[in-house]
């Protein structure tokens, strides 16, 4: 029986990326994302229509996450991999990030991924195990400004997986992230200024953004049996970016 993945936030960019990847190398895919006109038209496109589900559904509200479970699992009767893909991001001073802003980060970032697991294990142990992979963020583990709500979320979303990892991997269940760094999905293409992607390109030592299929391979990676002795792993695909310092381009000019 093929496998399943469910992968959260799947109408675009990085997820919709996942989505093609898994469905490439013959699973089954469910795709959840709160835009629903967008991943019904993005599965409507795909190559592989007919292994693919798309459900609208809010990852922070748990009544609407069991509702789609159920859904996948009328379908296609298992769950192997959940991508908890799903997130949003509000850029503004500290002073400015009014607790609405940060609780909407919150509800989504960090309580998305926990309502999703605790919607997608019980299938998953009846079935043998599975694996998970959270997506958290360059943001997490470096702060910048304008983040104070995503990048504390994705911060405790990287612990978030070290404490599912620790509880889960003793009944088969493996639990890693994917911590991108600067990424040519079409926000980053939207909103970087020339300036700022000449700044990034400056900081990361392959020089250059990734993209949104180098990260799909991440996580089909780690998803996959390939992976199956990674657990409570946060794998950094960013070009180095998270393990350099200081004095790259004058450095670049002299190698």
């Amino acid at each position: 029986m093929n496998k399943v993945a469910i992968v959260t936030g799947a109408a675009r960019g990085i997820g919709l990326a996942t989505t093609k990847k898994f469905l490439a190398e013959g699973w089954r895919v469910v795709m959840l994302d709160i835009d629903g006109e967008a991943q019904d038209r993005a599965h409507r496109e795909i190559d592989d229509p007919d292994n693919a589900v798309s459900l609208h559904c809010d990852v922070s509200k748990p009544g609407q996450v069991a509702a789609a479970v159920e859904s996948a699992v009328t379908r296609f009767g298992r769950i192997d991999t959940l991508v908890n893909n799903a997130g949003i991001a509000i850029f503004k001073p500290v002073m400015e990030t009014s607790f609405e802003d940060w609780s909407e980060v919150m509800a989504v970032n960090l309580s998305g991924p926990f309502i999703c697991t605790q919607a997608c294990v019980p299938t998953m142990l009846a079935n043998g195990g599975g694996s998970i992979v959270n997506i958290t963020s360059i943001s997490g583990a470096r702060a910048s400004v304008l983040r104070v709500a995503y990048g504390t979320s994705k911060a405790a979303l990287m612990h978030l997986t070290k404490q599912l990892a620790a509880e889960l991997g003793t009944q088969g269940i493996r639990v890693n992230a994917v911590s991108p760094g600067p990424v040519d999905t079409a926000m980053a293409k939207k909103v970087h200024t020339p300036d700022i992607r000449a700044d990034y390109h400056a900081s990361i030592p392959l020089n250059r953004y990734g993209s949104e299929e180098e990260l799909a391979e991440a996580i089909f990676f780690l998803s996959s049996d390939k992976a199956s002795y990674i657990n409570g792993t946060v794998m950094n695909v960013d070009g180095g970016f998270a393990a350099s310092g200081i004095g790259l381009p004058s450095l670049r000019g002299s190698t």
